[in-house]
């Protein structure tokens, strides 16, 4: 490998590290995550296409997104909740609490899934119904890149309960991921 191809990489391995940074900045209110990765999938877009962006166009970006995204990331509160509470049901020893627990979890898995795809296409403008229905039918269509993110999220998971601030910079690495899987998926790809 040459030099100039490990400085890149480490360019992309650096931005996606500081990206995960303003994610989990933009993600302190909760109901925002969905609109802080859509605009750190956007930053790592512009970056790997070698245009300029920095902390001002993540938060023009992030401002757009969570016009409405916020709502995304308020049912994605909710399920988080609702799968808590089978949680909860399951450990009391309620008949059935296992299984709705684990259908929680799979559906859990499945929707935060769908809206890590969702977000690594979002443009400004665009819908988040439509981003989230075409997500949905992707990730089923393409079920390798969505075990990759299922991958990426437990990554983010183990990262926070080894190290909680290790989890932050690992956000970018799964943001990354997203836009990957995207990209990889892309018709003439």
């Amino acid at each position: 490998m040459t030099e100039s191809r490990r400085r890149i990489g480490f360019g992309v391995f650096a931005e996606c590290l500081l990206t995960g940074v303003w994610i989990a900045v933009a993600s302190v209110p909760v109901v925002t995550a969905p609109a802080a990765f859509a605009a750190g999938a956007r930053h790592l877009r512009r970056h790997l296409r070698q245009e300029a962006g920095g902390v001002r166009e993540f938060a023009t970006d992030l401002r757009s997104a969570a016009r409405h995204g916020w709502l995304v990331g308020l049912a994605g509160l909710g399920a988080f909740v609702a799968v808590w509470l089978d949680l909860q049901l399951a450990r009391a020893g309620l008949p059935g609490g296992r299984v709705a627990a684990a259908v929680g979890i799979f559906a859990l898995i499945g929707a935060a899934v769908t809206v890590l795809r969702a977000a690594a296409v979002w443009t400004p403008g665009a819908v988040w119904r439509a981003l989230l229905a075409d997500a949905a039918r992707r990730a089923l269509r393409a079920p390798a890149g969505s075990l990759l993110l299922v991958c990426g999220l437990a990554i983010v998971i183990l990262s926070a309960e080894f190290l909680a601030p290790l989890a932050v910079p690992v956000l970018g690495i799964l943001a990354a991921a997203a836009v990957a899987v995207e990209e990889r998926g892309r018709p003439g790809r």
